[in-house]
């Protein structure tokens, strides 16, 4: 056996799987009912221990590392799992599936991440929604809790996750040349622009673009983990490019960073939002989609400057989904409009952007 014991001392037992190894993090529930091998390996839950509240996990197993013409991992949303631990209710380990190489257990292995299962995992969830998301730890049998966990949120999250040199994907071949800001990017992001006929620039995320030898014509935000507030020098990169007006574009922790280089303040949220049919709401069209969410900050749009406007809104909740400047192309939003996992319905978004380019 091995216990997952938050904070506060609660205490799950377990039956465990994946790495022999014990974890620490911020214990966080998504509630989509597929998308393992996707949502495992996003950059966003770097730092954090993952609760999935479908009960069966693992019986489509996990396809091969095998990539596409652009060398980017095909079933994958960056190189390596990236979330800390896994707690499920029932994992299979005998897996079936016509694209499936190895069981979910031997990846996580591959990559030292312990997973439990046998968690009551609707109480574990219930608690997080009444008290918030709380630090956690696994604890493999026989040994000893860590006196005190560290909270990843203190750290620069998105420092880790970025890459370390620029990449250039489409070089001579784009019409329009997007430089975009890796503080974690998800690789269907890529994916989703280089299928538009655009030259890439991926650069790390405190990359000075504006004294770099590349020319582009719009920039982008990506995703990633962690609190906004500690991003510095991406919003300095940022609010230069609003001081020049220049096309940009963010999604996910990539609004949250543009937001704070536009004047606003951001706030982390009670349980955040992490799963594949959150309902968003046009504010402008009145039309409503559904997304794909994993994130724990959000923006405060009492903050917003008077020249930005709140585009999208959560159904639910109400908090904020998109904005945009009432008179200057720029645009942001929450969700995730690459999927992987999750509906495709605001794919369009991308061909906004460029179309502003």
């Amino acid at each position: 056996m091995a216990r997952l014991i938050l904070s506060d001392g609660t205490t799950f037992e377990g039956t465990p799987f994946g790495s022999p190894t014990d974890t620490q993090g911020e214990v966080v529930f998504n509630t989509g009912m597929v998308g393992y091998p996707e949502s495992l390996t996003d950059p966003s839950y770097k730092g954090q221990i993952l609760v999935l509240t479908y009960p069966l996990v693992g019986n489509y197993g996990v396809p091969d590392d095998s990539r596409d013409h652009w060398n980017i991992k095909k079933y994958f949303e960056s190189n390596e799992i990236q979330i800390q631990g896994l707690i499920v209710s029932e994992y299979c380990e005998q897996y079936h599936h016509w694209n499936a190489k190895r069981s979910l257990g031997q990846w996580m292995k591959k990559y030292r991440v312990p997973g439990l299962s046998g968690i009551d995992t609707r109480a574990l969830t219930q608690k997080l929604r009444e008290h918030g998301v709380m630090l956690g730890q696994v604890v493999q049998n026989g040994h000893k809790p860590a006196a005190e966990i560290h909270d990843p949120n203190a750290e620069n999250l998105a420092a880790k996750v970025s890459i370390k040199r620029p990449i250039v994907y489409n070089e001579g071949r784009g019409k329009k040349r997007i430089i975009a800001i890796d503080t974690g990017m998800k690789n269907n992001i890529i994916r989703s622009f280089l299928r538009r006929d655009v030259t890439f620039i991926r650069v790390p995320w405190n990359y000075d673009i504006w004294r770099s030898k590349f020319k582009f014509d719009g920039v982008f935000i990506a995703n990633g983990p962690g609190d906004p507030a500690v991003l510095h020098e991406t919003h300095a990169v940022i609010r230069k490019a609003l001081e020049k007006k220049i096309p940009t574009f963010g999604i996910c922790l990539g609004i949250q960073i543009m937001a704070i280089a536009a004047g606003a303040k951001t706030y982390k949220l009670k349980y955040g939002h992490r799963a594949q049919n959150q309902p968003v709401i046009d504010r402008f069209t009145k039309r409503c989609y559904l997304t794909s969410q994993n994130h724990g900050f959000a923006v405060n749009w009492k903050t917003l400057p008077r020249d930005w406007a709140v585009w999208m809104e959560n159904a639910n909740d109400h908090t904020v989904e998109g904005i945009r400047h009432k008179k200057l192309p720029f645009m942001a939003i929450q969700f995730h409009p690459e999927a992987t996992p999750g509906p495709v319905d605001t794919e369009f978004l991308f061909d906004e952007f460029i179309k502003i380019l």
